[in-house]
């Protein structure tokens, strides 16, 4: 063999290796490093009111803990309505169960759950699994976490003997928890969901785009990789950890088996990770006479409450208004 022929050959062989190392670190590492951050988030967003607990807005509230329904242990406090020495849980105007989004506390619902307290209504706030306090392995983005949404519910009607109606009022990741909860639950006679998604497939592709979108900016020489089959890979490989098909993780078929009970749903108008059309199509999904759609002004996500303070509350009261209406109606010697 030549010295040429010899070179060729070395040449052919980092070539391969070096192949292989790429195929290796786009369609095994980066799917695997993405899945592990869905499903086993170790960070916290920091929030305003970390360390902040209902009473430093002036409001008695419990300490609790109360099981999920496939029996992991939640953390959370139990905000009965009224004020004084002896708030009465049974007499409020119905309960809310606050839910909020991923790598996040029951303190980023602490704003949303004071407005609440102030209309009349006792408040649940808690940990999802996996997040603040709680216990569990992994998250889910939702999924797994219907349980914990089913949980509060159950923990406030049978322990505290909490008013009805029961809305549940939630923060993306909280908001699809919410919508999955009530989709199997008829004690929900509510949603508020804030910024959430239309499915688990549409949520991975889509953030794979932003994803890639963000890292050819930051870096011009990354490959514009096509979604399939690393957006897929994360999807299953999620899934299959979590525990769920993805085609059972649709809340657009959520919405659907809620009917005919009422929605609110909301959008940030420029948000990029939940864009506004999400919450559209939800809302046309919905064939509730009461359900109600809010999009306000800005661009972060989940965070249309302190953006739009005013238009927000304003909204929040008349769904809740019809809602207790609706459920006073119906229950007329409750």
């Amino acid at each position: 063999m030549t010295i040429r022929s010899k070179i060729r050959t070395a040449v052919m062989w980092v070539l391969g290796i070096f192949v292989c190392l790429f195929i290796g670190f786009f369609y095994a590492f980066i799917p695997r490093f993405l899945v592990g951050i869905i499903t086993k988030p170790n960070f916290h967003f920091h929030d305003l009111n970390d360390q902040k607990t209902p009473k430093d807005f002036g409001i008695e509230y419990q300490p609790v803990e109360f099981d999920s329904t496939d029996g992991v242990r939640l953390e959370g406090w139990y905000v009965p309505a009224g004020s004084g020495e002896n708030p009465s849980s049974i007499h409020a105007r119905g309960t809310i169960v606050f839910c909020h989004g991923l790598n996040r506390s029951r303190v980023e619902m602490l704003p949303e759950a004071v407005f609440a307290h102030n209309l009349g209504y006792n408040g649940v706030l808690f940990d999802f699994r996996h997040q603040g306090q709680s216990g569990g392995a992994i998250a889910t983005v939702g999924y797994q976490e219907r349980h914990d949404v089913e949980g509060a519910v159950q923990f406030a009607l049978t322990q505290k003997k909490a008013s009805r109606p029961v809305i549940v009022w939630g923060v993306s990741m909280g908001a699809a928890a919410a919508l999955m909860a009530a989709s199997e639950s008829p004690d929900v006679a509510a949603v508020i969901s804030d910024s959430t998604f239309l499915n688990f497939r549409e949520l991975i592709r889509h953030h794979y785009w932003l994803f890639l979108s963000f890292t050819r900016q930051r870096w011009w020489w990354f490959p514009q990789l096509p979604a399939f089959p690393l957006a897929d890979e994360v999807t299953y490989c999620t899934a299959s950890r979590g525990n769920f098909k993805v085609s059972d993780f649709d809340l657009e078929k959520a919405v659907r088996n809620i009917n005919p009970r009422p929605i609110l749903f909301v959008a940030v108008e420029g948000d990029q990770r939940m864009p506004p059309w999400y919450a559209q199509t939800l809302y046309a999904d919905s064939n509730s006479p009461e359900k109600a759609l809010l999009i306000v002004g800005g661009s972060r996500h989940g965070e249309a409450f302190r953006l739009a303070t005013n238009q927000y509350e304003q909204a929040v009261t008349q769904f809740l208004n019809r809602v207790t209406s609706a459920s006073s109606a119906a229950s007329p010697g409750r």
